[in-house]
Formats: structure tokens, C-alpha cells, sequence
């Protein structure tokens, strides 16, 4: 979510001071709100030089040279409500606002709607992170550096960039230090609350906590996971396709190091030299649905493939949602190493 008091002025503040926000606003529009925070209007580069034609000085107000009906919609808008504002308009920027009138985000060209979603996260944050030892010997993984922040940091504020507001965190190993770290969430804009597990419960063991908790769809996402996936767009295509449960996939290449035999029998039909094979492979991101939780007995071990094979094996409908965004399963040293390098490359 983008930092309103940056993109704000008051109806009377001067064109010249207008311009000087004008000018740091990375969107190109600063939007002018009333006394009581209400949206009032925008004011961009062309609404100030037709102004300046029109006779105002930069030390009049910029009441008086702003646009007064600016692009704007409900807390509830969809993202296609906004391209069709957008394309109506001809515009590439619209402000969301609540009942109030007051302004909770900005759709800038590119980027979709981040409304607040009902859809509750699960963060699994209860693994000991052994193959980073010992970097993970006195905190959690999710608690290990990226940059400047913690990797749970990361998650937490492009989850609450995307809208989502409440999240669960399963915690087991060191897990007082991630609920010390992150308390209830307030500081980042969300909700959070933990599912406490007494033993090593696998990938979808804490789940069944869940059960009497959630009506509808959830998502599930491993804590060691740095993506720019739009958890958006695969809760839309979960919906779309009716199923009981989704899985975020990827492509992954593999090569084998050595010259491969094709043989009909005893005789050879082909050679491949080193072939590269591709796979899809879980990305460790899901959706699920109540009924998937049926089969989960509080405090039993279950991981993720197993409970998904049961609702294929019941003949539900599991779906595969590609993802193609940047994503980083930070394992390993060397994936650590790599995701560093894409936070500071990206400063996010």
C-alpha cells in the first residue's frame, strides 16, 4: 500500500508547494484532501500549467487550479471495475477511497488493486531451517536477514501490499522469537494471530486448527518463499475454476550430465547429448477450501503432498495455477546469497 501522507495536500497550500510534492510524487499526481481527510481533488503537471495559462500564480492556491473530480473507487472496486474507469477515462491513475470519502490507495499504471481482502494467509513458520545452519541456530529462518530486513518482514509487508489483512503464522521451533518479533501484526497494517505446534507437524499438520476457523478459501504459503507472485490473480483463477484446492507451480529445468540412449530393444533409436528436462514442481503457495481441511486431526503430522493426494484420490478438483513472477525458495546458503542480491537489485 503506498504512503498516502506522501501523495497529499491541503486545498489551500500554495501551487509552488504543491509543485515541490509534485515533483518527489513517483505517480506524477498529488491529490488534494479537506480538513477532515476527505478527497477533494488532483492536481498534476498539466493542471498546473494550464492553470499558470489561465492567469493563477504559484502562490495562489491550489484549490483553485486542481482537478475536482478525480478518478476514484469503493473499497469493494475489482480490479476489472478499475480498468474500466481507467479506459473510460483515459486516465492511467485512480484513487481508492472508503465510505468516507477518504483515500486508502492509488492505482498507479501497471499495478492492480491492493483493496482490503477478507481471504485469510497461513504463513508455515514452524521448520528448524537446517540446511542454513548455523545461521538458523539461534532464530528462526523466517527471522533470518534479506537485506536489510528479516525474511518474515519481506513476506508480511507484500502480503499486506497486496490487501490481505489477517494472517496466521505456524510456529514450533524458536517460534516465541517470530511472535515477539511480529506481536499482532499492527505495525504492518494486519491482523496476526499463531498456531502453536507442540511437535514437528509437516507442511499442513497446523492446519486442522483451522477447521471451525475459516468459511471460505484460505491461502497457504511457505515462510521461506520471496515472490512477486499476485496472489490476486490465483485467488481469481481458484474461483474461477471451482476447485477444492490450488497449487502455485513453476517450470523448473534440470540437466542431465551426460549423453542420453534412446534403444528399441537392443537397438539404439537416438542420442541426446546432456538434454535439458523441464518439470512443474509445487511452489509451495496454495488455496484451499474448507472441505479440504476435513481429513486433518489437530496435533498429526501431514505435509502438503499427502493431503492433496487425499483430494485427488476423493476425486476433487486440484488445480495448478503457473507462476512466472520472481520466486525464491531461500533453502540454502547460496539461495539466501541470491535473494539478498534480488532485494538490493529491486530495493523491495
Amino acid at each position: 500500500m503506498i504512503d498516502i501522507a506522501q501523495l497529499t495536500v491541503r486545498p489551500d497550500v500554495s501551487i509552488r508547494d504543491a509543485l515541490v510534492r509534485l515533483d518527489r510524487s513517483r505517480l506524477q499526481v498529488v491529490f488534494v484532501e479537506d480538513a477532515d481527510g476527505r478527497l477533494v481533488g488532483a492536481v498534476s503537471d498539466g493542471d498546473v500549467r494550464r492553470g499558470l495559462l489561465a492567469g493563477a500564480g504559484l502562490d495562489d492556491r491550489v484549490g483553485a487550479v486542481m482537478n475536482s473530480s478525480p478518478a476514484t473507487v469503493g473499497p469493494t472496486a475489482t480490479q476489472d471495475d478499475v480498468d474500466a474507469l481507467k479506459s473510460a477515462r483515459g486516465i492511467r491513475i485512480v484513487a481508492v477511497v472508503d465510505g468516507d470519502g477518504r483515500m486508502i490507495d492509488v492505482v498507479g499504471e501497471g499495478e492492480r488493486i491492493a483493496t482490503p481482502l477478507e481471504t485469510p494467509v497461513v504463513l508455515m513458520a514452524g521448520g528448524r531451517g537446517q540446511r542454513l545452519y548455523p545461521l538458523t541456530k539461534d532464530i528462526p529462518k523466517p527471522l533470518v536477514p534479506v537485506g536489510d530486513a528479516p525474511m518474515i518482514d519481506i513476506i508480511v509487508g507484500r502480503l499486506q501490499a497486496q490487501g490481505f489483512r489477517r494472517v496466521h503464522i505456524s510456529v514450533n521451533h524458536l517460534g516465541h522469537l517470530i511472535e515477539e518479533h511480529l506481536g499482532d501484526g499492527a505495525r504492518f497494517g494486519l491482523e496476526v494471530s499463531y498456531l502453536h505446534e507442540t511437535a514437528p507437524l509437516g507442511t499442513a499438520g497446523a492446519l486442522a486448527q483451522l477447521k471451525d476457523a475459516v468459511q471460505s478459501e484460505f491461502v497457504v504459503m511457505n515462510s521461506d518463499l520471496l515472490t512477486e507472485v499476485d496472489l490476486r490473480r490465483m485467488l481469481d483463477f481458484h474461483r474461477r475454476t471451482n476447485g477444492t484446492a490450488t497449487i502455485g507451480v513453476r517450470e523448473y529445468g534440470f540437466e542431465i550430465p551426460f549423453g542420453v540412449v534412446r534403444r528399441d530393444g537392443d537397438r539404439v533409436t537416438a542420442l541426446a547429448e546432456k538434454p535439458l528436462h523441464t518439470e512443474l514442481v509445487s511452489a509451495g503457495i496454495y488455496v484451499l477450501e474448507p472441505p479440504a481441511l476435513a481429513s486433518l486431526e489437530v496435533d498429526e503430522y501431514c505435509d502438503m503432498p499427502t493431503l492433496l493426494s487425499r483430494l485427488i484420490a476423493e476425486r476433487r478438483r486440484v488445480g495448478a495455477f503457473e507462476i512466472h513472477e520472481e520466486w525464491i525458495d531461500v533453502g540454502r546458503p547460496e539461495d539466501l546469497e541470491r535473494a539478498r542480491r534480488a532485494r538490493e537489485r529491486s530495493g523491495r
